[in-house]
């Protein structure tokens, strides 16, 4: 298995949204339904406030909780990509996975009647191409690959201020991050 990843870039993503639509549009979600969610952290005082978005998606994590905490596996890694995927005929909508999540990525859609989440496009991957979040990025913030070339980007971390500490569950996320977002080491 070769794990695939996404990386980041706080410092050129512009809030726009691209690939949270993109996300939805790709999963037909109604109006207030979304797998991808861009939030937007602001703070300071004037005359230096800042802002920076993260945008968020399942982790597709190397040690998932969800997939411990589902109590009838139906939550399991994809063997080929890592990603973190759901068995419709499996699940039986109990919540575990959601509670477990440190991040919020697995929700529970009405209009689909289940949980779901982030399936990392693995029809588009498979294809070739890249994830419809990824695509759709105009700042070309967002980016996806396999995890260990990701890693090799100089400026590239897996903690920020805003995300839980990334030892708890090993995402396959890192960020390029914005000096207000910097988890400043403890001394």
């Amino acid at each position: 298995m070769e794990q695939m990843g996404f990386l980041y870039d706080m410092t050129t993503c512009i809030g726009c949204k691209s690939c949270q639509m993109a996300c939805k549009d790709r999963h037909d979600l109604p109006a207030g339904e979304l797998i991808r969610r861009v939030i937007g952290y602001e703070g300071g005082k004037f005359p230096h406030p800042w802002l920076y978005y993260l945008s968020l998606s399942c982790n597709h994590c190397a040690d998932p909780i969800c997939v411990k905490n589902c109590p009838t596996g139906a939550l399991h890694k994809e063997p080929v990509y890592g990603a973190v995927l759901i068995d419709d005929t499996k699940c039986v909508n109990c919540g575990q996975c959601q509670l477990a999540c440190p991040y919020g990525q697995i929700q529970y859609y009405e209009s689909l009647g289940k949980v779901a989440k982030c399936d990392m496009c693995l029809d588009l991957v498979a294809a070739g191409e890249l994830p419809a979040c990824v695509g759709a990025c105009v700042m070309r913030a967002l980016q996806f690959g396999p995890l260990a070339e990701l890693e090799s980007t100089e400026t590239a971390v897996k903690d920020v201020k805003a995300l839980p500490d990334s030892a708890i569950t090993q995402p396959s996320l890192l960020l390029i991050p914005c000096r207000q977002a910097i988890r400043r080491q403890q001394t």
